[in-house]
């Protein structure tokens, strides 16, 4: 129902009255819970901002450790080694959701499984930083999918903010201002019968009054 269209009476003031009083709570716990979705971005993107330096360190230190090899093995040899090592491995991930503060983040599971019973490489022309960046490349790994679980957290949280935003919005410039006019409105016209009504009876009365007065 538009505004409008309420007609002027005590029962739709009453209703108006109530829907205004509820407008204004919804403002306040909307208020309070973008208050807290601030909190948690400000002290999420800190982390996030943190672990990401982290993975660039991190991936600095694998190109570094794979410039190693290239030198030691040459991009032929180690190009072999990382074949026979797709035929020997299967890489899985698992995406899962929780609920985090009324969010549903992801979980990234990540997991190696082994296929083939074959060694990865030989020690012959092999370089001896080869294992430091299998080391290295899981840990890119794991942090990357941790990283990815702090980015898709703080996206939610933006979002969230962005809707509660338009939302709270939406109640201070249109909602309670719309409210507040109808109920100004709806008040004066019912005070200006009442005034009527008071005028109406009072001639009313005065007229009686002569009439008795006559006889």
């Amino acid at each position: 129902m538009s505004f409008r269209e309420i007609r002027p009476t005590k029962t739709n003031l009453l209703k108006l009255q109530k829907r205004l009083s509820f407008a204004k709570r919804g403002e306040n716990f909307l208020e309070y819970k973008r208050e807290q979705l601030i909190f948690q971005i400000r002290k999420n993107w800190k982390d996030y901002l943190s672990h990401r330096k982290k993975l660039l360190n991190e991936y600095r230190n694998v190109l570094i450790n794979l410039n190693k090899n290239y030198k030691e093995m040459g991009k032929k040899n180690f190009r072999l080694i990382s074949n026979v090592s797709r035929i020997q491995y299967k890489p899985l991930v698992y995406v899962s959701f929780i609920k985090e503060f009324g969010n549903l983040v992801p979980k990234i599971d990540f997991e190696l499984v082994r296929k083939e019973q074959l060694p990865a490489y030989t020690f012959e022309n092999t370089s001896h930083y080869l294992d430091e960046l299998l080391i290295l490349l899981r840990e890119v790994f794991e942090d990357m999918m941790i990283l990815a679980e702090k980015e898709a957290l703080i996206l939610n949280y933006a979002f969230n903010f962005k809707k509660i935003n338009r939302r709270i919005n939406s109640l201070k410039n249109t909602i309670i201002p719309n409210l507040k006019s109808e109920i100004k409105k709806i008040k004066g016209i019912l005070e200006e019968v009442e005034r009527e009504n008071f005028v109406r009876l009072k001639k009313t009365k005065d007229l009686i009054f002569k009439k008795q007065k006559a006889l």
